[in-house]
């Protein structure tokens, strides 16, 4: 069973990136990064709340930490989450 997040929870950030860019205005395909908590049906909803487009199809990555070299030594970022959210053809999100 899931963690139930407040819709405003769900989304951290739009990814905003030269690939992102060109699947935004090519494809209709945007991308996020999100909770590492949230399921697909959450994103897609949250998405829909937020944004007012429909949602056609949500793909969910989870990005492994990179190896950062500090002071003390070797020590790695936290993983992280992204989503990749396809919407209808007629609908548009503004966030580039």
């Amino acid at each position: 069973m899931a963690i139930q997040l407040e819709t405003t929870d769900v989304l951290k950030r739009p990814i905003v990136s030269e690939k992102s860019v060109f699947l935004g205005t090519h494809k209709n395909t945007y991308t996020f990064e999100v909770d590492d908590r949230a399921d697909k049906l959450q994103i897609k909803k949250a998405i829909e709340e937020i944004y007012k487009v429909h949602v056609v199809e949500v793909r969910t990555v989870v990005v492994p930490g990179k190896p950062r070299r500090t002071r003390k030594g070797e020590k790695t970022t936290s993983d992280w989450k992204k989503a990749i959210v396809q919407v209808h053809e007629n609908d548009k999100i503004e966030v580039y």
